[in-house]
C-alpha cells in the first residue's frame, strides 16, 4: 500500500472534494481519482460514494480515516527520529482572535524566538467557528479561543483558564467610582465593541438577550488596542477582557465599572486536533505556552 495514496485519501476525506484535495497536494483531479481507485482496488472495498459530482465516505471509508491518520502520524514520527539535526526547527500556524494576537506577540514572542530561533510561527486571526474548521482541515496547527467553554471529543484542550471581563470607561466618566450599577444604568450609553457575532462579543450579546436588552455600538472593531485608546480619550464605554485593559487601569486612564447584574462566562483555551501529528516544534510551542501565561 502506497503511503501517498493514504495521504491523498485523508485530504479527500477532510475536504470532501477531489478537486480541493488536488489543489492542496499539487495534483490534478485525474491523479487524485487514480490514487483513490488504486487504494480501493488494493483494499477491495468502496471508500467514497460518487453521486452527481458529490462524494461521501462509505462506512468502510469512515473506518479507514482513523487508521490512515495513525499511519501518517507514525510515519512522520519515524522520519523525524531519523533526522540527524538536533536543533528544534519547524513552522507552526497559530490562530487566535483579533483581541489576542497583540497580547500573544508583544510580551512573549521575542523570548520564545530567543530560546527556539529555528521555529517560525505564523499568526492568523479568525472567529471561533472558523478556527475549529481550520483544525478540522489541518489548516491550523493550534488555536487559542476566547469564547464560551468548548469541548469536543475530536479536540485536545492543552490549557484553559477563565477570563475576567469588565465594563470599562474613562476615569472621568460619570459612572467612575459608582457602586452597584445595573446594566440598565449604562445600556443607552455610547459603546465601542468588538465585531458582532464573534468570540466573547457573541456570548455577551446572548446574555443581554436573556434580559431582553441590546446594545447598538457607535463603533465595532476587532482591534482591542484601538478600543482602549479611544475610550481613554473619550466619554464611551466598552466590555473587554482584563488582560486587554490591565495597563490602562494601572496607569489610571481607564476604570472598571461596578456593574453587578451581568455575569458573562468566558474562557481562554489552547486547543489542537486529536489527530494532529505532534512534531517537536509544535510540542515545543505548546509546552512553552503551557509553562507561561499565554496571552496575558
Amino acid at each position: 500500500m502506497e503511503l501517498r495514496n493514504l495521504i491523498t485519501f485523508i485530504h479527500v476525506a477532510e475536504l470532501g472534494s477531489f478537486t480541493k484535495a488536488g489543489e492542496q497536494l499539487g495534483y490534478s483531479q485525474s491523479t487524485i481519482s487514480v490514487q483513490i481507485k488504486q487504494l480501493e482496488d488494493e483494499l477491495g472495498c468502496l471508500l467514497f460514494e460518487r453521486i452527481n459530482h458529490t462524494i461521501t465516505l462509505t462506512q468502510r471509508g469512515h473506518e479507514l480515516v482513523s487508521y490512515a491518520h495513525q499511519v501518517r502520524t507514525l510515519t512522520d514520527e519515524f522520519k523525524e527520529n531519523l533526522e540527524e539535526e538536533k536543533k528544534c526547527s519547524g513552522h507552526i500556524h497559530l490562530v487566535t482572535p483579533d483581541s489576542l494576537c497583540d497580547a500573544m506577540v508583544t510580551p512573549n514572542y521575542i523570548d520564545f524566538h530567543t530560546k527556539y530561533p529555528h521555529i517560525s510561527v505564523k499568526f492568523t486571526t479568525a472567529d471561533t467557528a472558523v478556527m475549529f474548521d481550520m483544525l478540522d482541515h489541518n489548516e491550523a496547527d493550534v488555536i487559542i479561543t476566547l469564547d464560551s467553554h468548548s469541548y469536543h471529543k475530536d479536540y485536545v484542550i492543552a490549557k484553559e483558564e477563565p477570563v475576567s471581563m469588565h465594563f470599562v470607561a474613562n476615569t472621568k466618566s460619570k459612572f467612575a467610582g459608582k457602586k452597584n450599577l445595573s446594566i440598565h444604568d449604562i445600556i443607552n450609553e455610547p459603546f465601542i465593541l468588538t465585531e458582532y457575532g464573534q468570540g466573547y462579543r457573541r456570548v455577551f450579546d446572548k446574555e443581554l438577550a436573556k434580559k431582553s436588552l441590546e446594545i447598538t455600538p457607535i463603533l465595532e472593531i476587532g482591534r482591542t488596542d484601538m478600543i482602549t485608546s479611544l475610550i481613554a480619550q473619550g466619554d464611551m464605554l466598552s466590555f473587554l477582557p482584563d488582560f486587554v485593559t490591565k495597563d490602562f487601569i494601572e496607569s489610571g486612564e481607564l476604570c472598571y465599572l461596578d456593574v453587578c447584574d451581568m455575569d458573562v462566562d468566558i474562557w481562554k483555551q489552547l486547543i489542537y486536533h486529536k489527530n494532529k501529528w505532534m512534531s517537536k516544534a509544535l510540542k515545543t510551542l505548546i509546552d512553552y505556552m503551557m509553562e507561561n501565561d499565554f496571552a496575558h
